[in-house]
C-alpha cells in the first residue's frame, strides 16, 4: 500500500497552510503543502529514466500542432484538434490552445495529460496572482512563470512525457506595433522570444511554419491573421498524418484566439472558424497547394 507524500517538516498543513503569510505564486504553495500535485512529479523512490522507455510502455495520447503570428493588432494561436497514440488518432476533437488571463494565452503539443495539468496550473496561478496583489502579473513575469514550470516537468521529460508550451500575450507596456509576442520553450525550461513574428509547435510544425514563412503578414487585418493561421494548420495537416485538418463531416474545426488590446484574449467563435476552414477547403479544391 502506498501513501500520498506527505509535506515536509515546518511546513503548515490543513487550513493553516492557507491561512500562513507567504509567497504569492500558486505554484510554490503547492510545491510546499503538495508537492505530489505538481505536474511531472516524479513518485518517492522512482529513478527518472534516460530516453522514451517509459513513454513507450505506457501509451499516452499526444497533442500535436500548434501554429501563433503576429498581425497588426495582435497575435494569433491556433491548433488542431487531433491526439495521437503511436499511430491511432486517441481523440478527434481535443484542446489545446487555452486563454489563460486578459492577455495571454498557451497551446501545447506533447504528452496530453502533462500538457492539460501544466495550462490548468498555469492559469490559476496567474488568477491567484492577481487576487493577492491586485494587478496583473507583466507578461514577461507570465513568461518567466511558466518557464519554472515546464522545467519542474523535466523529470518526467526523461521518462519520455515530453510537455512544450507556447505562449503568445499582448504586452499593455509596449507601442501598439509590438505589443502582440510570442514565446517558446524547450523541455528543460528554457525560453526564447520569436522575434520573426511566426512560429509553430509539435510533429507538423515544419510544414506549418513553412506556410507561415510565405502568408505570414505583420500588417494584416484580425480577418487576413486567423485565414493565414488557419491555412498553416491545413499544411501542416496535408503532410503530417498526427496532424488533424478541418473535419468538415463531424463539424470539428481548429481552435484559434486572437489576443488585441481592446478586446483582449478571446477564442473565436466555432462559426466564424468553420465558415474560414469551409473557404479553405473549398479554395484548395481548385489549388491543393493553395
Amino acid at each position: 500500500m502506498t501513501f500520498p507524500e506527505r509535506p515536509p517538516l515546518g511546513v503548515p498543513t490543513g487550513l493553516g497552510a492557507y491561512l500562513a503569510p507567504g509567497v504569492t505564486s500558486f505554484t510554490d504553495f503547492v510545491a510546499a503543502t503538495a508537492p505530489h500535485l505538481m505536474p511531472g512529479r516524479v513518485p518517492p523512490g522512482a529513478v527518472p529514466a534516460a530516453g522514451a522507455g517509459a513513454a513507450s510502455t505506457l501509451d499516452v495520447p499526444h497533442g500535436t500542432t500548434i501554429v501563433a503570428l503576429t498581425f497588426s493588432e495582435g497575435v494569433v494561436i491556433a491548433g488542431d484538434r487531433r491526439a495521437t497514440q503511436g499511430n491511432v488518432i486517441a481523440q478527434r476533437d481535443i484542446e489545446k490552445v487555452f486563454i489563460t488571463d486578459t492577455y495571454s494565452a498557451v497551446g501545447f503539443a506533447g504528452t496530453a495529460a502533462n500538457g492539460l495539468q501544466l495550462v490548468r496550473l498555469f492559469s490559476v496561478d496567474l488568477e491567484h496572482y492577481e487576487k493577492t496583489e491586485g494587478v496583473s502579473l507583466s507578461l514577461d513575469g507570465k513568461a518567466n512563470k511558466l518557464a519554472g514550470m515546464v522545467q519542474a516537468n523535466l523529470p518526467a521529460a526523461m521518462q519520455g512525457f515530453v510537455v512544450v508550451p507556447i505562449l503568445v500575450g499582448y504586452d499593455v507596456d509596449a507601442e501598439p506595433a509590438k505589443a502582440g509576442r510570442i514565446i517558446t520553450y524547450d523541455a528543460a525550461g528554457g525560453r526564447y522570444d520569436e522575434l520573426l513574428g511566426y512560429h509553430a509547435i509539435g510533429s507538423g510544425s515544419v510544414y506549418a511554419k513553412s506556410a507561415l514563412k510565405k502568408r505570414h503578414d505583420p500588417t494584416a487585418d484580425l480577418a487576413g491573421a486567423v485565414r493565414t493561421a488557419v491555412e498553416a494548420l491545413y499544411d501542416a495537416a496535408d503532410d503530417d498524418t498526427a496532424t488533424g485538418g478541418p473535419d468538415l463531416t463531424r463539424r470539428i474545426f481548429p481552435v484559434v484566439a486572437t489576443i488585441t488590446g481592446p478586446d483582449g484574449a478571446v477564442r473565436r467563435p466555432e462559426e466564424e472558424i468553420e465558415a474560414i476552414a469551409r473557404d479553405v477547403v473549398a479554395a484548395r479544391t481548385e489549388n491543393p497547394g493553395g
